[in-house]
């Protein structure tokens, strides 16, 4: 990678959907699930998908395939006044006739939280890993990392996992962080948020 694809890339923006897996959140106590969608809106991406299920892998794999399964939409950069750019002559090879309406977005990035550590309940990685074709390995490795800068070894009970999966031709990012608001904003602010603009526009050029 060059410095080169990061000026070109960070115009990039997606349609996400957040999956908060707890057996006893609710809407108005998921801290970690509001935390991500604030930080993904406040960074310029779009969040069309919301839900919380229960520690349980039937549950946590039809939310997941439901988003997966309208993930059809290519991502375009945004131009200076914050509208997708390019049009069919714009020099985007013609991509921008593929720019949907927000009533026609669909959703590309998908983030949980919740259900990545050792318990018995904790299955979440499970499910996620055997929808992914490309695993980003660095994702865990990284998260694990910085987390053991905080809070030492127990750094190593997190299986936090990322990669790209595919339903019916169409690619969707995966990453899955642990549950707790300390976790979720290390693994937004210091991997996530940086380097997703990158992310969409490798799998576009």
């Amino acid at each position: 990678m060059n410095s080169d694809h990061k000026t070109q890339s960070r115009e990039y923006r997606a349609n996400c959907a957040v999956l908060t897996v707890s057996d006893t959140r609710t809407e108005s106590d998921d801290r970690s699930g509001q935390l991500i969608m604030e930080m993904l809106e406040q960074s310029g991406h779009s969040v069309k998908g919301y839900a919380i299920v229960k520690d349980n892998p039937a549950d946590v794999e039809d939310q997941l395939l439901d988003w997966l399964r309208s993930s059809k939409t290519p991502v375009l950069p945004l131009d200076k006044s914050g509208k997708p750019a390019g049009d069919a002559g714009s020099g985007n090879g013609g991509m921008g006739s593929a720019i949907p309406s927000k009533a026609q977005a669909e959703i590309n990035v998908i983030i949980t939280t919740g259900g990545t550590g050792i318990a018995r309940r904790d299955r979440t990685v499970e499910v996620v890993s055997r929808l992914l074709q490309k695993e980003l390995e660095g994702f865990g490795e990284l998260f694990r990392m910085l987390s053991y800068k905080e809070v030492g070894a127990s750094a190593m009970l997190s299986r936090a996992v990322a990669g790209l999966a595919c339903s019916a031709g169409h690619e969707t990012f995966i990453f899955s962080m642990p549950g707790s608001v300390n976790a979720v904003r290390l693994g937004m602010e210091k991997l996530i948020l940086p380097e997703l603009p990158h992310l969409l526009w490798e799998r576009q050029r």
